[in-house]
């Protein structure tokens, strides 16, 4: 069986907050908490999936935690009807056990093709020297198609819900 190639070049820019020419760009931090504790559970929330089930995109039960290579195919949409997004995991943070110093943890992932774009995401946690914990969503994509193309208004309409779902469920998982 052989492993699809992403649908982009280059891989990884997203953990850096980079992307490359051309590509609409997303970017959101937004304070959820306070303290080590909230940035664990928001770590371990992004990192096992639950932001995004919280988010209301269906991913597999048995999908286990972000690890580089690990492909993944949320599914977004209205009712039963979904579209499916598959990705890949291009690079993962995890969080570092230590005096609750500053830190981040999360991952990234790229398209596959069958998702209606092609780019990048990232979802992570910050945990900033002063204590107060972030959630930061970061992404850059282009359509994958002319009919996603065409389409362009409705997708535009449902990352920004999507990732409204995002900040909102970050906020409950570090409370």
């Amino acid at each position: 069986m052989t492993t699809p190639d992403f649908t982009y070049e280059p891989q990884g820019l997203s953990q850096r907050g980079e992307s490359p020419a051309g590509y609409r760009t997303v970017s959101r931090r937004v304070r959820v908490g306070n303290g080590h504790a909230a940035y664990a559970r928001l770590a371990e929330g992004i990192l096992s999936w639950e932001l995004h089930r919280g988010a209301g995109l269906r991913v597999s039960p048995g999908q286990g935690r972000a690890v580089v290579g690990r492909e993944v195919v949320p599914a977004f949409g209205i009712g039963p009807v979904r579209l499916p997004a598959p990705c890949r995991v291009v690079w993962v943070e995890e969080p570092i056990d230590n005096d609750g110093g500053p830190q981040r943890a999360g991952f990234g992932y790229g398209t596959l093709p069958g998702h209606p774009e092609r780019g990048e995401e990232a979802f992570i946690a910050v945990l900033d020297p002063d204590g107060a914990v972030y959630f930061e969503v970061f992404a850059f994509s282009q359509h994958a198609n002319w009919f996603f193309t065409l389409g362009a208004p409705v997708a535009r309409f449902f990352q920004e819900l999507v990732t409204r779902r995002y900040l909102s469920t970050a906020q409950r998982l570090a409370g």
